[in-house]
């Protein structure tokens, strides 16, 4: 994430990369959707790759890590066992975090998040056979998924600068429960369920020539949107948001080492 300004984080560049990661997040499980569910694809191997969705999420950060991804704290790979180092030469970024933001990481909970509970919420039942494309498919949605969720490192230190008096006691008595009630604006939250809800039904319309576009809404939209809009609302309630404050949480633990 870029600071927007120096090396000075700003709070209006974290507000504005988080809305964009929602765009990502939607089109990410709209074309996800476009398969069914493809359970064979999530089924151990008889070879030790174990399912082939591990097999090729592990093989793609192997790559991504080979063109230089990784580099930034809010990309953290799956499987960051053994990954190489970048083939080709990487631009240098201000550091604006703690340099413990690396050690920040809740892609275990995502990845069981993704697999066991949302992706029945989006695809239908079925096996189409076309299991390469599918674990493709998912791997952008994991990546996003923990691109955004990740991205609040940077929200956790704008918020430990505004107010380091408020942050700074639970920190150093290591109180959870009290950083995140300090984390938690439960109006905003409202805000982005809502946010991303009206994303799934504008950008998962089937668009034609002879549709009035923009005027359905509601229920009647949303049985025809490609991803139920609901479900993204239930998405970043019970896990985007909730896995965010855990970051936080666990990145100010850390903020005053």
């Amino acid at each position: 994430m870029d600071a927007g300004g120096g090396e000075q984080l700003r709070l209006a560049a974290v507000r504005d990369q988080l809305i964009r990661e929602e765009d990502s997040i939607v089109f990410a499980l709209i074309e996800r959707a476009k398969r069914p569910r493809n359970t064979p694809a999530y089924s151990a191997a008889a070879a030790a790759a174990g399912s082939l969705a591990e097999f090729f999420v592990r093989e793609a950060e192997v790559l991504h890590a080979k063109a230089g991804h990784y580099q930034k704290p809010e990309d953290v790979p799956f499987f960051s066992q053994d990954l190489p180092p970048p083939v080709f030469p990487t631009k240098g970024r201000p550091k604006v975090l703690h340099p413990f933001a690396s050690l920040v990481c809740v892609n275990d909970a995502i990845w069981k998040m993704y697999f066991n509970e949302l992706l029945p919420l989006f695809t239908a039942d079925g096996d189409d056979g076309n299991y390469a494309e599918t674990v493709a498919l998912d791997f952008a949605c994991l990546q996003a998924l923990s691109r955004r969720i990740h991205c609040g490192k940077y929200v956790a230190e704008v918020k430990f600068k505004d107010a380091p008096q408020d942050y700074s006691p639970p920190i150093r008595a290591k109180d959870t429960n009290a950083l995140m009630n300090l984390l938690t604006f439960t109006a905003v939250e409202e805000k982005v369920k809502k946010r991303v809800e009206k994303k799934a039904r504008i950008f998962g319309q089937n668009v034609t020539l002879e549709d009035s576009v923009g005027k359905q809404d509601g229920d009647a939209c949303d049985s025809h949107c490609k991803v139920d809009p609901k479900v993204l609302s239930k998405l970043y309630d019970m896990w985007v948001m909730p896995l965010t404050k855990d970051v936080e949480v666990e990145y100010l633990l850390r903020r005053l080492d």
